[in-house]
């Protein structure tokens, strides 16, 4: 089962909720991208945040946390990532083909129909990493395409990924970056551009509407949820039966006329998947 997600009030940075939202501010995102390039930016905008890009009908989907645009109209593409997972079938890290996922995404998004190839834009795909990926010790990993036989002869299609390494011990980056990796890691306000953060978050939290946001995914992600135990965890039972078993077991839980016991006798379902439920129930 998946975990618990945490309560609106328990949210910090390192939730990929709480940190679209942060980065919605455009003069926290703009200084965030011009201290990890070093490089300054006029202006930035925001064509979409948080967009999912369903390119064909039977392709996965990617929801992207935040797109911005530069100017230039360079796209950069921000993303939180707290925990190295892994694929449990395989054994592999997901982090690698995420990315080169993500970059084809962005491609065929940003290409309209008859263009020519060359008026992709500039794009850099930024994921902010609580852990050290390839354990090197880094601040930070930037990749772009290179020959193998010429080192120093660099493709130019203008895709570059960069991970951020939160944890890490040595590399050229500016005092801000490093208050901003002790902020995510440690929740510790150690600079003005982290109080400034810490000043944006506390403003979401007081936001109802944002509240209410968050709420409204929760409920969409235990739905999600739900579909998930009835495929695993109904032991037979048709995909739509176990379902429906799922919504009574939510009914009753709400009513509170029933112990955990009797629901589970009366939806035949375990006690342990009816725990779960109400577990789901009471984070939001």
């Amino acid at each position: 089962m998946a975990m618990l997600s945490p309560k609106f009030d328990d949210l910090t940075i390192g939730h990929d909720f709480l940190f679209k939202k942060v980065m919605r501010n455009p003069r926290i995102c703009k200084h965030l991208l011009e201290e990890v390039l070093q490089a300054p930016i006029a202006e930035i905008s925001y064509p979409e945040i948080e967009k999912t890009i369903d390119v064909f009908y039977d392709s996965r989907g990617v929801r992207l946390d935040v797109i911005v645009a530069d100017e230039k109209h360079t796209h950069y593409n921000l993303e939180m990532q707290v925990k190295n997972t892994t694929n449990p079938k395989t054994g592999q890290h997901v982090l690698p083909k995420r990315t080169r996922y993500y970059q084809a995404m962005l491609d065929v998004d940003a290409l309209q129909k008859g263009q020519n190839f060359d008026l992709l834009p500039a794009t850099y795909i930024i994921f902010i990493c609580a852990f050290d990926f390839f354990g090197k010790g880094n601040y930070i990993y930037t990749f772009k395409k290179r020959c193998l036989e010429t080192p120093e002869l660099e493709f130019p299609d203008e895709a570059t990924i960069i991970l951020l390494n939160t944890t890490g011990t040595h590399g050229n980056i500016s005092p801000d970056i490093k208050s901003f990796f002790e902020y995510v890691n440690q929740h510790a306000v150690t600079s003005d551009f982290t109080k400034e953060i810490d000043k944006e978050i506390f403003h979401i939290k007081s936001d109802q509407k944002a509240r209410l946001e968050y709420m409204s995914l929760e409920t969409y992600v235990q739905d999600n949820r739900y579909e998930a135990y009835a495929e695993g965890e109904a032991k037979g039972l048709a995909k739509g039966e176990a379902q429906e078993k799922f919504a009574t077991v939510k009914r009753m839980l709400k009513r509170g006329k029933s112990s955990l016991i009797e629901i589970a006798e009366d939806t035949d379902l375990p006690l342990d998947t009816i725990k779960k439920i109400q577990a789901e129930m009471q984070t939001v």
